[in-house]
């Protein structure tokens, strides 16, 4: 009777003992022991990664909002669009009476981006910033005073580049 080998999924190393079932970044691998210290073990019956547990299959979590996007390093560089630009475009659509969809026509833009602009889910491009500018007689760009103020008052996120230090072994 021949032995299977069986091959970690992480590594690539093939094993003759069993390997371990381990959830890693949210992808359920079956890895070598060296590999499952990466993860967490997961015990019982292998489940599917299309059906998280605790939400029956076919649901999807609706009603949930979506965090605004936060402005970062780089959008501070320029310094260009204002923080409550998705506030200042409906006021300003809401003053004049017009209607996304009357809004969109105008610029000759589809009424979804107008949508998602005003819900602030999408920063509006250069051309289309002028647009709406020019359509609705606001202003959406910072004042050049006032630039450098918010480039020390930006709030800075700690990435993982930050507080990593890779340290070379010597053989």
């Amino acid at each position: 009777m021949m032995i299977a080998k069986m091959q970690c999924e992480m590594c690539g190393a093939e094993s003759k003992v069993p390997l371990k079932r381990v959830r890693i970044e949210g992808a359920e691998l079956t890895v070598c022991g060296s590999c499952a210290r990466y993860g967490t073990e997961l015990h019982g019956a292998a489940k599917s990664p299309a059906a998280p547990a605790g939400r029956p299959t076919g649901y999807t979590q609706m009603n949930t909002p979506q965090p605004r996007r936060t402005r970062d390093f780089f959008d501070n560089l320029g310094g260009d669009l204002v923080e409550d630009y998705a506030d200042r475009i409906r006021t300003a659509r809401l003053k004049l009476g017009l209607s996304q969809k009357d809004l969109a026509l105008s610029m000759m833009e589809k009424e979804l981006l107008i949508k998602k602009i005003e819900k602030g889910e999408l920063i509006p491009e250069e051309d289309v910033r002028k647009k709406i500018e020019k359509a609705l007689e606001i202003k959406l760009l910072e004042d050049s005073s006032s630039d450098s103020q918010d480039f020390h008052q930006a709030k800075m996120t700690t990435t993982m580049g930050d507080v990593i230090k890779i340290k070379k072994v010597k053989k």
